[in-house]
């Protein structure tokens, strides 16, 4: 059977969902790059907040629409939103063939058809056909119980991936292609912790560092702060494949709002560890999260984070508005904080961090070389459109590059550029080699 996958939300449901295309082609089934080409859609779900969930349902509402129309004959909803809200979606999207929750693929090749392998790790091609770019998800699940987040409820405890199914898995996305490895899990610095064993994230990334081909990268996602320390950072610097980039969601700074979320740090922590990098590094980019209107955040609590980010200077932030998730223990503190408050202090993050903060930090590169990954080319412009070290692919800036052969570079390559000029979350550069 053709089967197109939609896949919503993270990262980490696009490594689920490649790994769910492996599963279908060694079940006998072919997996197809667009709906008009399907007989069977499969949507992976994201349930993670409110925002999330209404996207995903009127996704699930235009592929109803298709299948009435005839022009798939199945219909199938997987993933976190199944896992928190099946009931209700049962109820709601009666034309649904089949409703599964996370990694249950078994249930899904029962109902296509076809021998399910559950030792299956083959490496399907990239769904966004990027092959050079890849996520390695390392673990699933969550034990830290932050207080806002649905997470632990939705997808579980921390379950680690096996040491050598990774190693394995990397090897074969490599040979794949892969020039970049992006490893994510909801916090990579507990990997292991589960197996009691003494496998750690180190243990990992000293694997991959010594296995994988030279020249490849190693871009880390999510690590929580309070497990980053002046030790982690010393080994990761020391390795040469891993990516001077890192991820470190804070969410906030102020001690009492920290409390509230189950997100308690040691006074002076976080502001230690970001400064210690910089001292290592100026150049080293650091990406963070912010929420703004958690109950309790007073418009003095969240200066502290406009003075936080002043004093670090990110090289690249996400904000979003706190949304109270059904189940959560957020959702029954008292001191909540407006919509509108809330959205007006996400909007002053995100423009002292893209106005002066974002400007001064590229062009610090100006007049630097960086190994840039090509991601697309405009013939007809002569320009070509990359990332380099300092850009994570769909949530960083890109690097715009000119000078080149166009008859001989494409997709995939590293090439050489030198930055001439860096404006806000961009660089601009000439290819030298």
């Amino acid at each position: 059977m053709k089967i197109f996958i939609v896949s919503m939300g993270c990262p980490k449901n696009t490594a689920d969902s490649e790994h769910l295309s492996a599963l279908l082609k060694a079940a006998g089934h072919e997996v197809v790059d667009e709906t008009g080409n399907a007989s069977a859609v499969i949507i992976n779900t994201c349930g993670f907040i409110l925002d999330a969930v209404k996207e995903n349902l009127d996704a699930i509402i235009d592929l109803e629409d298709l299948k009435a129309s005839g022009k798939i004959e199945k219909l199938i909803v997987l993933g976190c939103l199944v896992n928190r809200y099946e009931k209700d979606l049962r109820e709601e999207f009666p034309s649904v063939d089949l409703f599964v929750r996370s990694e249950q693929w078994e249930k899904i090749i029962d109902f296509l058809g076809g021998t399910f392998n559950s030792n299956c790790r083959a490496v399907s091609p990239a769904l966004d056909k990027k092959f050079w770019t890849r996520y390695l998800k390392i673990s699933e699940g969550c034990n830290t119980l932050c207080s806002y987040c649905a997470i632990p409820s939705i997808r579980g405890r921390l379950r680690s991936v096996p040491l050598k199914t990774l190693i394995d898995e990397a090897m074969m996305l490599c040979a794949a292609g892969a020039k970049e490895l992006c490893l994510v899990g909801q916090d990579l610095t507990v990997y292991g912790s589960d197996f009691n064993d003494g496998t750690s994230l180190r243990t990992l990334i000293s694997e991959l560092d010594r296995e994988l081909p030279k020249g490849t990268w190693l871009r880390l996602f999510y690590l929580h702060p309070n497990r980053v320390s002046e030790e982690l950072i010393d080994f990761l610097m020391s390795r040469e494949k891993v990516l001077r980039y890192l991820d470190i969601p804070i969410q906030h700074v102020d001690p009492e709002i920290l409390s509230r979320m189950n997100r308690p740090c040691p006074e002076g922590h976080m502001m230690k560890i970001f400064r210690y990098i910089r001292s290592l590094d100026e150049l080293f980019t650091l990406r963070t999260t912010i929420m703004t209107g958690f109950p309790g955040e007073t418009r003095k609590k969240f200066e502290k984070v406009l003075d936080f980010m002043r004093e670090i200077e990110f090289d690249r932030v996400g904000a979003f508005v706190y949304s109270p998730e059904e189940g959560t223990r957020a959702a029954t503190l008292d001191k909540k904080v407006s919509e509108k408050t809330a959205k007006e202090r996400c909007s002053e993050i995100l423009a002292l961090q893209n106005g002066e903060i974002a400007y001064y930090r590229s062009e610090l590169f100006e007049g630097r070389e960086l190994d840039v990954l090509i991601e697309s080319i405009d013939s007809e412009e002569g320009l070509a459109y990359g990332r380099s070290f300092r850009d994570a692919p769909e949530v960083d800036g890109v690097v715009v590059v000119e000078g080149f052969d166009a008859k001989s570079l494409k997709p995939g390559d590293m090439v050489r550029v030198k930055i001439a000029e860096g404006i806000e979350n961009d660089l601009y550069g000439k290819v030298i080699d």
